[in-house]
């Protein structure tokens, strides 16, 4: 019994500080990033270790154990957070969402199938007007002139994708749309007389 205390005492600084560094690297699992718990626990277990004066094989079985064992604390801690306890808390971010869900909850959704009128012209982004709406928008072909009649397609997150119209075409279901202001382009004829 005298021996064990005597080992206890000998060893308690040592001790101390494997098992507060292992506590503090568990915690850092917990906690996103790599902060100050991981780090200083990272140096309480090297303290640790070199407390006490091992031989360079002990020192290295010593090692091997504590990487074992935060190994399985990682592995509980990864269970906990996708299957356990802590996955039913608000401590975890839940999952992101699918393209499918975000597609679905975009407000830009509203504008698909609408028809709309050119502001700039579409080479192939540019500006169109839906409704009085303005949006910033792609064209789905190459190069879409201004004042040309334009159908979204699709949107896709953030990016408006529109097709252009066919002369006379328009779909029944289409919102009215303002036609755009006529502006005279004007003409150039050929100089006859300067030769």
């Amino acid at each position: 019994m005298d021996s064990v205390s005597y080992i206890i005492v000998t060893y308690l600084p040592a001790i101390v500080m494997l098992i507060v560094g292992f506590a503090l690297v568990v915690v850092e699992m917990y906690i996103p990033g790599f902060g100050v718990p991981g780090t200083l626990g990272i140096i309480l277990l090297v303290l640790g270790v070199v407390a006490t004066k091992p031989t360079p094989l002990q020192a290295l079985i010593m090692a091997v154990i504590i990487i074992v064992l935060l190994c399985i604390a990682l592995s509980i801690c990864i269970h906990s957070v996708s299957k356990g306890r802590l996955s039913q808390s608000n401590l975890v971010l839940k999952e992101t969402a699918t393209r499918a869900e975000a597609d679905a909850e975009n407000q830009l959704n509203f504008f698909i199938g609408r028809e709309g009128v050119a502001r700039t012209v579409l080479r192939p982004a540019g500006i169109a007007e839906f409704d009085g709406v303005k949006l910033n928008v792609v064209s789905e072909g190459d190069f879409i002139s201004i004042g040309s009649r334009v159908r979204v397609e699709r949107v896709e997150g953030n990016r408006i994708v529109v097709r252009e119209l066919e002369k006379g075409a328009s779909s029944p279901s289409s919102a009215p749309v303002a036609s755009a202001p006529e502006e005279e382009i004007p003409s150039q004829k050929p100089d006859s007389g300067s030769r």
